[in-house]
């Protein structure tokens, strides 16, 4: 699927549910990165996935912590390594696609992730915090 088709068919939430696992949530977090600014990427990303969730029966599957981070996550791998185009930026940054084990369990605590407010509200990486103290 190219990239027009990709964020094409997510914001008019006509992309199959199967066609969109945690992977293509990243590339769409790129696609939106690449168009504009970390905060941009945040919003049209947070505006979009929540519908696209809601047309798929599962309006409670929005999380903002986990949307955001892998967003943050991204922006930062993209500007540590600048690629041209998703499969060269896939290739390495493996860890970012992979949902299980998630890159999220090296800051989070699996109780925060799991907590209503995470879903509701960006909370910030606990572990480090943890190993601060």
């Amino acid at each position: 699927m190219t990239d027009h088709e990709l964020l094409q068919t997510f914001e008019d939430c006509s992309l199959s549910e199967n066609d969109f696992h945690h992977p293509q949530h990243v590339r769409v977090a790129w696609l939106y990165l690449g168009q504009g600014s970390l905060i941009e990427a945040l919003q049209r990303l947070t505006k979009n996935l929540r519908p696209f969730a809601a047309s798929k029966g599962k309006p409670d599957r929005y999380h903002e912590t986990i949307t955001w981070a892998y967003v943050f996550l991204t922006h930062q791998r993209m500007r540590q390594q600048p690629s041209g185009d998703w499969e060269d930026f896939a290739r390495r940054n493996a860890d970012l696609l992979t949902w299980r084990p998630s890159l999220l369990d090296h800051y989070y605590r699996p109780e925060t992730l799991s907590s209503p407010l995470a879903r509701s509200v960006f909370l910030l990486p606990d572990k480090v915090y943890e190993a601060l103290r």
